[in-house]
């Protein structure tokens, strides 16, 4: 280690490590060093008693994670948070969410994203995957708040043209944005509102810009049964046509992949990876779940996600990440499946390749990028400890979180939010919700017929 002082020393918690075959363990009484937002060692407390730092942070009881990682969300859409209740997804997008969405201005996506950025911080959230509309709003909120992002600006075929160049544009001029912190992708919104010329398009630039791609794609069996009677195809078969499957393309839900689609997963060309966000299906009651254990099996990462609180509530990474592994264990009948350490694998690293950052976050480890969450399981509904892992997926919540650091700065620490005003947010939207989710205009941005 460096002689001059570190950025950021944490010490006396318990740290989350990969070993060399990737499997979760815990090393206890351990140190973190930060220095310049990177990891410089993982050792034991100790040895990092004298060593001198800007920023000292004790974390006894406490154990240090990877910061998570939401790998498909909405996040503007907090501001309909509630909005479009005990629907089916039909009458959800055409007769509440898309009229209310054609209200949306620049300022309301501003005020969507200091929020939701509010929520997942506080939720240990370091990354978000977004795909939204006004996304030059969510890029600033992202750079002042200290976050990392994934952003992608969505667009539908009925928007012509310009739809799919605004695409483009937004995210040749902020790929690499906020020191790094900002990745850029391409966002059809699905196949069955994008169609396959522009698909087919949207491939084409990703090539020619080594852009990725994230899209909606066979979010339930209904889409794919709708696909096959009118086209032939699965909209997964539709991805691989149009030559999507070529990119490095994050697909959000997939629940509709079925038994064909899995050889065409199998050999892509591209980085392809599933983000699921469980809380969603059942919501909309949908009979199946992604199909992690399949995907797994031909090495297709699966992340953990939310979708926009519009259609979930909320932007709880960590009640995703305890879902997921309970409804894998009831989807594949059989309870040692998903274990605990499995489903912290998919919080963290899994995550951060389904965005792309695979190497440089997701693990807690030297040269990696210094996205760290604390986490207090003092509190008696996380005691006692038998098994780490299991406190960790299914008795710990995100309220635990103690602070949250990205790239070594910190942004949370003992849960005040240091980046962000909540009220003042909250106050200034209150203000715009009547013209947000005013539907007497009866227009909306899209119509769904799947």
């Amino acid at each position: 280690m460096s002689a001059s002082p570190a950025d950021l020393v944490i010490t006396g918690c318990t740290v989350l490590v990969h070993d060399e075959e990737e499997r979760i363990a815990f090393r206890e009484d351990a140190a973190i060093v930060v220095r310049d937002g990177v990891i410089e060692a993982v050792t034991d407390a100790a040895g990092a008693a004298d060593l001198a730092a800007a920023e000292r942070i004790e974390a006894r009881g406490q154990v240090a994670l990877p910061g998570l990682v939401n790998c498909h969300t909405h996040a503007p859409m907090v501001a309909l948070r509630g909005l479009a209740e005990d629907l089916p997804i039909e009458e959800w997008f055409n007769d509440v969410v898309w009229p209310a969405e054609s209200n949306l201005t620049e300022k309301d996506v501003e005020l969507g994203a200091r929020l939701a950025c509010a929520e997942m911080i506080r939720g240990g959230i370091t990354c978000f995957a977004d795909h939204y509309f006004h996304m030059d709003a969510v890029a600033d909120v992202v750079t002042e708040c200290g976050m990392r992002a994934h952003l992608g600006e969505a667009y539908f075929s009925s928007q012509g043209p310009q739809g799919r160049e605004r695409s483009l544009e937004f995210a040749l001029n902020h790929r690499g944005a906020a020191g790094g912190r900002i990745t850029t992708a391409l966002a059809p919104h699905a196949p069955y509102t994008v169609t396959d010329a522009d698909l087919a398009a949207t491939a084409d630039l990703a090539r020619t810009h080594g852009l990725p791609v994230h899209l909606h794609a066979a979010e339930n069996r209904d889409q794919t049964d709708t696909s096959l009677a009118r086209h032939g195809v699965t909209p997964v078969e539709v991805l691989d046509r149009s030559g999507l499957l070529d990119t490095d393309l994050l697909i959000a839900h997939g629940t509709g992949i079925i038994e064909r689609d899995l050889p065409l997963l199998a050999r892509t060309g591209g980085r392809t990876a599933v983000a699921t966000a469980p809380r969603v299906y059942l919501k909309f009651a949908w009979p199946d779940t992604t199909p992690v254990r399949s995907l797994r099996a031909i090495g297709v990462p699966v992340g953990l996600a939310t979708d926009g609180a519009a259609s979930t509530n909320t932007l709880d990474v960590w009640e995703s990440m305890a879902l997921t592994a309970l409804i894998q264990k009831s989807a594949e009948g059989d309870p040692r499946w998903l274990t605990s350490r499995q489903a912290l694998h998919h919080a963290t690293l899994q995550s951060a390749r389904a965005v792309g950052l695979g190497e440089s976050i997701g693990s807690l480890a030297p040269g990696r990028r210094a996205d760290i969450v604390l986490v207090d399981l003092t509190g008696p509904h996380t005691q006692p400890v038998h098994d780490l892992a299991a406190t960790l997926v299914h008795s710990a919540r995100s309220a635990d979180v103690r602070t949250t650091v990205v790239d070594g700065r910190v942004l949370m620490r003992d849960r005040e939010l240091l980046t962000l005003d909540v009220r003042s947010t909250v106050r200034e939207l209150e203000q715009r919700l009547p013209a947000l989710v005013d539907r007497s205009h009866g227009h909306r941005v899209q119509d769904y017929d799947t």
